[in-house]
């Protein structure tokens, strides 16, 4: 996805750039801080089962979860703005010319702009579903551990789910400025 990203952006840069601009730099921005927080979470919760500290463990990780529900929660408000304004591809996709920051025109194949959003849901789409089972897996180690499933001795789940999150986390720490910021000062 990242290849095809850099294949398409660079033989339809305009389209791509003015479909970045419709993208909200303060919600991937947002998005982005929940997920560095949740990273942090995530090794609170590793160091807590390490301690054998149990409560606290599940206090974490219930906490990281709500921070990746956060992140689907902001994501879908994302993605119901691009149904309303038709910038889903499909047969009902529109997209116009667009301006940059200094105000000039950028003139957009509608055609382009539809690659370009079909990327973005592809990729935050991929995304998200990695963020949704990211929750599962720590809702049920939460669960584990409650039941004490979990001493200093014996972590690795909880060890292995937190490496899966922060896999998660990396690559919407390049989703970010592919997809929102690149395409604008290029």
């Amino acid at each position: 996805m990242f290849c095809a990203y850099l294949v398409y952006r660079l033989a339809h840069f305009n389209a791509f750039a003015a479909g970045s601009q419709q993208l909200s730099i303060k919600m991937g921005a947002f998005n982005t801080a929940v997920l560095i927080v949740s990273s942090v979470t995530v090794v609170l919760a590793v160091k807590a089962a390490e301690a054998g500290r149990r409560k606290v463990l599940v206090g974490y990780l219930v906490v990281t979860v709500l921070l990746g529900m956060t992140f689907l929660t902001v994501k879908g408000f994302e993605y119901r703005e691009k149904f309303e304004k038709h910038h889903v591809p499909g047969p009902t996709f529109k997209f116009t010319d667009t301006f940059d920051d200094n105000g000039k025109q950028i003139p957009v194949n509608p055609k382009e702009a539809e690659l370009f959003f079909s990327l973005y849901f592809v990729m935050t789409g991929m995304h998200a579903l990695h963020m949704i089972i990211g929750c599962g897996l720590l809702s049920v180690l939460a669960v584990l551990a409650w039941k004490g499933h979990y001493s200093p001795g014996y972590f690795t789940p909880i060890e292995n789910a937190g490496l899966y999150w922060h896999l998660v986390d990396i690559i919407w720490i390049y989703l970010f400025p592919l997809l929102y910021l690149i395409s604008r000062h290029s």
